[in-house]
């Protein structure tokens, strides 16, 4: 088996998983059908006389307008609770002292003054909670569905009927400051606007005082007709702090003074609206439906009075969208043709002097016009498409049917009046209710045939992986032709559905065009291989997984389709992860293998078998197994409670230091943070100091040296200046801005630099030559000259290895005559996993510097955790000489077990609200202006760096049982008396080969590597086809969209980065070993001459 084939036939498997999640995705994360109809003055929403006063009103629409202007203040994430006034729920007691509260005092004071001119609503919002959609459903009245949260940040011009455009085609001016979002949405759409850059969420004062710097010139210049400002800082702020940091009162206090100084400005045709796009969780997260997310706040006012009753004791709740036909109508606009919300009647009484009847009179027409629009709206959606369920469809036209004529009975007599409009307006609020609920529920589309077709393609993927591992190590496994074939037709059948497709003038869709692809290889594969190799091999070795370990791998993926579980996971998966160490170090009792890897050498070249002495007694594998699960428990404390758990308390370590008040404490965790740095790069030094690697003068060896503490040094600067920035003087500040950025960059380069000099001169080694005795030992080869094949080549390298390892350590009798040439080497038996170790570490200091940095003290307990496992786990591998070698499956679950718990350990949850975007700005402090492919990757190596780090080091659970034979020389028994003759024979000692050993079967190296692969792929994509039947079957269940979704969502991403890495670890092990036979070969000919 070649190098390559082992590559190309694991890309060949991850294909098949990428078409399977792709074609699975495309079928359950569908976007509704969006309408480009838009409402006009000219077409009437439905059939009947327009509401009394409408016509022949200069500027009248559907509706007489109420006010000639709208000043909209969009607070990002002004949740509800931040507008309530500061009370005391208990008696006698003072009230509850929080940073947020009380803080937007001039709302709760006009409220009280002047209780008909405003109020307050506690807005719903309709999840996801990002702010591109909650700016389209507050300007389009509709529904966003859940895959358009990922659009959030690359936003595209709505294409619905909207506020702003029925703004514009009405001849309105429309002036604009705040959040850039809005020009993506809306291009070319204001007369007049001042954008800024919203993604920089540390940056909490930009976009508002570039507000403040125009709000008010705007205002008073009279030219516009509707104000939009955007605030970001009260959003920005919970970001960065949460909602209880002292900042938040800063903010909001800001917020009141803005409120306070255009309410001073307003005319009397203007109206005020102050509205939170979304809430915030305890966190300052948003994006998920948690109670706190959904809530926002909404406030009203006019000078005049528009209510005509006082605000009651507890404010109303309102769905979000319903300000917008609210809105249109108040300015005398057609309502957006597919808006879904209700008026808010209260605003269309005529103020605390209309009498009720009239009052009432006028809520009905503006409901009956909602009304008409959301029916039409139906109507042309349900012929569009077949979304919505016909018999509630039905039945909501029969009740706006009878709710219509009850309306224009009304008109035609208007002595019933009195008593028939509160049954007429109840009919029309609950046929608007019903549409909107209706909606709700029918805009989760799924194309049934994509799931099957992707679930099927997922299945198909982790058979071929459970049937290859197995035969990957069988003797003879012809798997570079059952590659090319596959591969060929493949090819042939894309080509052939592509060309199908452009024949009948179809849309190319690429999805298919994989699925197609994927299907046509897999098939001749399955075929090939079963009618060749697998037909002829028992059936009990297709399933060759050890009972426990199955029985635990199968609970693991039941309880997928328990939502109580996915939340739980947190705290269930190191309870899993310390039963499987358990398991392992019963099993290693029970089999008599406390001590590590036995070693089975095969007889060579007429030697005899040897039998290695016990080295350890079972305390070692229970010394192993106690230190494992005390770092499984530490590193449990660093966990995030997920907000369907409100009686969990997440770690106050997961928050940034520059969130700390106290400087005392603050001083102390950044003390320990560099040193738990400090103790990761010495524990890394040590291991390869110990293994002799680091003594290499190689460049790797020499950048470990020296480049790794400018690392460290450059990680530990920049965590000082993040922590401390806002206490920096004015005058440092752009001094400080500046090091933020460049030091993230330094060490971001330093380890693409050491990476690049670990791939040039892998393989790092010692050297030394000089003259020593003519030879004593002879290299026997079945061949003359030097070798002209690999099979040549791999029949000497052990012998050359054992001779070189003789000369260094001084075991071969020396003389003062001058001899020939002799060469050493310094620890070849560690070079693989040396590259491995080196590479992880490269990896890791980048990834740190995106985390927070109380984060180091995980990824410490993360490099022990892995060493204590590889070392428990190499305790129970059995070495065999020549191979076949293997990795069990138990060492495998648990890697990927180890995997997951981890992503938990660093302050993640497969949930949005909990993505740390912070992430996107280390080294960006300004942002990253109009790309968004930076800002989406570094917070993507954020939230999978457990995922990557642990895929790249999974070739060390292959390497690491070799590694361990260095724990004690084997040394043949000699015969008393015989001292003399062992030291003129030292080819009787027997040197620990380690990781030489690989080089002695190359054959079985590469299958052993192609089938931990294999095993690592298939224990990832089982897990992947869990989450995607567990969300076809429950795909209405109440928590699909908020727990199994996003699960689907996490683990289809966590596979696709795990793949990758595992491809990158295994190349380079292969480029390791490539360079390493270049060695011998020029060794060998340097020998000759």
């Amino acid at each position: 088996m070649q190098k390559a084939s082992v590559l190309l036939f694991l890309a060949w498997v991850c294909f098949l998983f990428y078409a399977g999640i792709a074609l699975f995705t495309s079928g359950f994360l569908l976007t509704r059908l969006e309408l480009t109809n838009h409402s006009s003055c000219q077409e009437p929403p439905g059939p009947g006389s327009l509401p009394w006063g409408s016509q022949g009103k200069p500027g009248a629409c559907w509706m007489a307008s109420r006010f000639s202007r709208v000043v909209l203040v969009l607070i990002d994430a002004l949740r509800f609770d931040f507008a309530q006034p500061q009370h005391s729920h208990v008696p006698r007691e003072p009230p509850v002292s929080l940073p947020f509260l009380g803080k937007l005092s001039s709302l709760q004071r006009i409220l009280e003054i002047q209780p008909h001119h405003a109020r307050l609503y506690r807005s719903q919002v309709d999840p996801p909670t990002t702010t591109m959609q909650r700016l389209k459903a507050l300007t389009t009245g509709s529904l966003p569905t859940f895959i358009d949260a990922g659009s959030n940040f690359a936003s595209h011009a709505i294409v619905e009927d909207n506020l702003i455009k029925q703004l514009t085609s009405a001849g309105r001016r429309v002036v604009f400051m705040g959040d850039d979002t809005w020009k993506d949405l809306f291009p070319g759409a204001f007369s007049k606007a001042f954008f800024f850059p919203s993604f920089n969420v540390r940056d909490l004062d930009t976009v508002d005082n570039g507000i403040l710097e125009h709000l008010y010139p705007t205002m008073d210049s009279g030219e516009w007709d509707v104000l939009i400002a955007h605030f970001l800082g009260v959003d920005h702020c919970g970001h960065k702090h949460g909602p209880h940091h002292p900042e938040m009162a800063k903010k909001l206090s800001q917020m009141d003074q803005v409120i306070q100084g255009l309410v001073e400005r307003l005319e009397n045709d203007t109206l005020l609206v102050v509205a939170g796009d979304h809430g915030m969780t305890t966190n300052g997260d948003h994006g998920g439906d948690s109670e706190l997310e959904v809530s926002a706040a909404l406030f009203l006012y006019s000078p005049t009075a528009v209510f005509p009753s006082t605000p009651p004791e507890e404010p109303e709740v309102i769905p979000q969208v319903s300000l917008v036909p609210t809105l249109a109508l108040l300015l005398g606009l057609p309502i957006p043709f597919g808006n879904i919300g209700e008026v808010m009647a209260e605003l269309f009484s005529g103020g605390e002097d209309s009498q009720p009847h009239s009052s009432a009179l006028a809520q009905a027409s503006a409901l009956h016009l909602n009304a008409q629009q959301v029916s039409r709206f139906l109507h042309t959606y349900s012929a569009a498409t077949q979304d919505l369920q016909a018999k509630e469809l039905h039945q909501l036209q029969n009740l706006f049917s009878k709710a219509s004529a009850d309306y224009q009975w009304l008109l035609q007599s208007p002595k019933g009046a009195e008593a028939t409009l509160p049954t007429v307006i109840a009919e029309l609020q609950q046929f608007l209710r019903g549409a909107r609920a209706m909606c709700i529920e029918s805009w989760a589309r799924f194309s049934l045939v994509r799931m099957a077709g992707g679930t099927a393609l997922l299945a198909a993927s982790c058979f071929i992986c459970l049937l290859a591992s197995q035969w990957a190590i069988s003797p003879g496994f012809p798997f570079c032709p059952l590659l090319l074939t596959p591969v060929a037709w493949g090819l042939v059948g894309a080509i052939a559905y592509a060309g199908l497709l452009g024949t009948i003038e179809l849309k190319l869709d690429l999805v298919l065009l994989g699925a197609v692809a994927a299907v046509s290889s897999f098939l001749p594969f399955l075929w090939k291989a079963w009618a060749g190799w697998g037909s002829k091999r028992p059936l009990a070795t297709l399933f060759p997984i050890p009972g426990p370990v199955l029985l635990l791998l199968l609970f693991r993926l039941a309880v997928f389709f328990s939502d109580s579980f996915v939340v739980a996971e947190a705290r269930a998966t190191p309870f899993l992860l310390g039963s499987f160490i358990l398991l392992l170090v019963v099993q290693l009792h029970w089999e008599g293998q406390l001590l590590p890897p036995k070693l089975l050498t095969m007889p060579r070249l007429g030697t005899s078998a040897t039998t290695n002495p016990p080295r350890h007694n079972g305390a070692y594998a229970l010394r192993l197994g106690i230190g494992l699960l005390l770092c499984t428990r530490l590193a449990g404390l660093f966990h995030r409670c997920p907000e369907e758990t409100p009686v969990c308390h997440s770690s106050p370590w997961l928050s940034p230091l520059a969130s700390m008040v106290g400087g005392r404490a603050k001083n102390l965790w950044y003390g320990a943070c560099v040193a738990a740095l400090v103790a990761l790069l010495a524990a890394v030094r040590l291991w390869l100091r110990r293994y002799g690697n680091l003594k290499s003068p190689e460049p790797p060896m020499l950048f470990v040296r020296w480049g790794l503490p400018l690392m460290a040094l450059g990680t530990a600067a920049y965590w000082a200046l993040a922590s401390g920035a806002d206490e920096a003087p004015p005058r440092l500040r752009v001094l400080v801005s500046g090091a933020s950025m460049v030091l993230p960059r330094a060490v971001a380069g330093l380890a693409a630099s050491g990476l690049a000099l670990l791939l040039w001169k892998p393989v790092t080694v010692l050297v030394k030559a000089g003259a020593g005795a003519p030879r004593t030992r002879t290299v026997l080869t079945p061949f003359s000259g030097p070798p002209t094949s690999q099979a040549d080549l791999d029949y000497v390298v052990p012998q050359i290895y054992r001779h070189m390892q003789e000369e260094f350590r001084g075991r071969l009798e020396r003389t003062k005559s001058q001899g020939p040439l002799t060469v050493a080497a310094y620890q070849l038996g560690s070079v693989y996993s040396a590259a491995m170790v080196t590479a992880l570490t490269l990896l890791a200091f980048p990834l740190l510097l995106l985390h927070a940095e109380r984060i180091s003290l995980v990824f410490l307990l993360l490099f022990l955790q892995s060493f204590l496992l590889l070392h428990l786990l190499a305790a129970g591998i059995p070495v065999t000489t020549p191979g076949p070698f293997t990795v069990p499956w138990q060492a495998v679950s648990a890697w990927a077990l180890m995997a997951t718990q981890t992503f938990y350990s660093t302050g993640h949850q497969p949930v949005f609200p909990a993505i740390h975007w912070h992430a996107a700005f280390v080294g960006f402090p300004e942002g990253h202006g109009s790309c968004t492919w930076l800002p989406a990757l570094l917070v993507g190596a954020n939230t999978f760096a457990s995922h990557l780090l642990f895929a790249v080091g999974c070739p060390l659970l292959l390497l690491w049982p070799f590694l361990c034979e260095s724990q004690g020389l084997r040394k043949r028994q000699q015969p008393p008396g015989n001292e003399a003759d062992a030291r003129v024979r030292p080819e009787e000692e027997e040197e620990p080969l380690m990781e030489m050993r690989l080089r002695d079967a190359p054959q079985h190296f590469y299958a052993a590597l192609l089938q931990l692969g294999l095993k690592y792929l298939f224990i990832l994509g089982i897990q992947i086809l869990a989450c995607a039947l567990a969300a076809s079957i429950l795909r209405r269940h109440l928590m699909v969209w908020k727990v199994f979704a996003p699960k689907f969502i996490f683990e289809a991403v966590g596979f696709i980065v795990s793949s990758v890495g595992l491809l990158l670890g295994i190349a380079l092990v292969m480029r390791v070993d490539g360079a390493v036979s270049s060695w011998f070969r020029q060794l060998f000919l340097a020998q000759q001459r």
